[in-house]
C-alpha cells in the first residue's frame, strides 16, 4: 500500500471510532440486524448487476489497486533506453532472455524477438492495454455500484426499524432496539459507501491511469526499438509523457 492509502484508511476509520468512544459506550454502535441489512445486503444486491466471474474479478482488482506497487515512469524510460542500446548493438535477438521489471514489457520484447510484423505488434500491444483498462473499469464500476446501493440499503433498514417501532408503541422495551436498527443502518450505509466503496473505486481508476501510462510508454518504446530508432530519440519521445517539471523544462 502507498502512504496515502494507509493514512487515509486508518485515519478515516480512526476518526469515526474515536467519535464513538468519546460519545460513550462504543458497543451501542453495533447492531447485527443493521450489519446484515447494509453490509451483507449491499454485496448481494450489487452482485445482481454482474456475473459471478465479474464480481470475483472486481474483488481481485480491488486488492491489486491497494497492493499494486507503482512504477516510476523515469525508471521505465531508463530501462527501455538500455534495451534500445542493446538492440541497436546486437539486434533484436539480443533482447531474448533479458530480465525486465514489467510483465507487459516482457511480452512486448518477446513479440519483437519472435519477428512479428510491426503492425501485428502494435495491434497486440494495444489490445493488451485496452483489456487491462477494461478490467480496471469493471472493478471500479462494481464498487461504484456498492457505493450507490449501501446508502439505499441503509434507508431500507431505517424504514424496517421505524415500522417495527411503530408496531410496538405499546411496548416501551421494544422501541429502543427498533430505533437502533433505524438509525444504525443509515450510519452503516453512509460509512460503507463513503469510507470503503467510493475510495476503492477511485483507487481502481487511479491505478488504471498509472498502469495505462506505463503501458503506452512501453508500447511506443518497443515500436521505436523495432524500427531501429536511436535510443536518445526514443528517450526524448518518452519524456513527452512526463510533466514539464520532470522533463527539466519550464512548465
Amino acid at each position: 500500500m502507498d502512504l496515502a492509502t494507509i493514512v487515509g484508511l486508518i485515519g478515516g476509520i480512526g476518526m469515526i471510532i474515536m467519535a464513538m468512544v468519546l460519545g460513550g459506550d462504543v458497543t451501542i454502535y453495533y447492531n447485527l440486524p443493521s450489519v446484515l441489512i447494509v453490509v451483507v445486503g449491499s454485496v448481494f444486491v450489487a452482485m445482481q448487476s454482474y456475473t459471478l466471474e465479474q464480481f470475483l474479478g472486481a474483488m481481485r482488482i480491488a486488492s491489486k489497486a491497494y497492493s499494486y506497487k507503482s512504477i516510476a515512469p523515469e525508471e521505465i524510460i531508463e530501462e527501455v533506453v538500455e534495451l534500445a542500446d542493446a538492440a541497436r548493438k546486437g539486434g533484436l535477438l539480443s533482447l531474448e532472455g533479458k530480465d525486465v521489471s514489467n510483465e507487459f514489457l516482457g511480452k512486448g520484447i518477446q513479440l519483437l524477438v519472435d519477428g512479428h510484423d510491426p503492425d501485428v505488434v502494435r495491434v497486440m500491444l494495444n489490445k493488451d492495454i485496452e483489456m487491462t483498462a477494461e478490467r480496471h473499469r469493471d472493478g471500479a464500476k462494481m464498487f461504484a455500484t456498492i457505493g450507490d446501493v449501501a446508502p439505499a440499503m441503509g434507508m431500507i433498514g431505517t424504514l424496517i426499524g421505524l415500522v417495527g417501532m411503530l408496531a410496538n408503541m405499546d411496548d416501551p422495551k421494544a422501541i429502543g432496539p427498533q430505533m437502533a436498527v433505524a438509525l444504525l443502518t443509515t450510519l452503516y450505509g453512509s460509512v460503507m459507501a463513503n469510507v470503503i466503496a467510493i475510495p476503492i473505486q477511485n483507487k481502481c481508476m487511479l491505478r488504471s491511469n498509472e498502469e495505462g501510462l506505463i503501458q503506452r510508454m512501453i508500447r511506443d518504446a518497443l515500436m521505436g526499438i523495432q524500427a531501429g530508432q536511436n535510443p536518445r530519440i526514443i528517450e526524448q519521445a518518452l519524456k513527452t509523457y512526463l510533466p514539464a517539471t520532470q522533463r527539466g523544462v519550464d512548465a
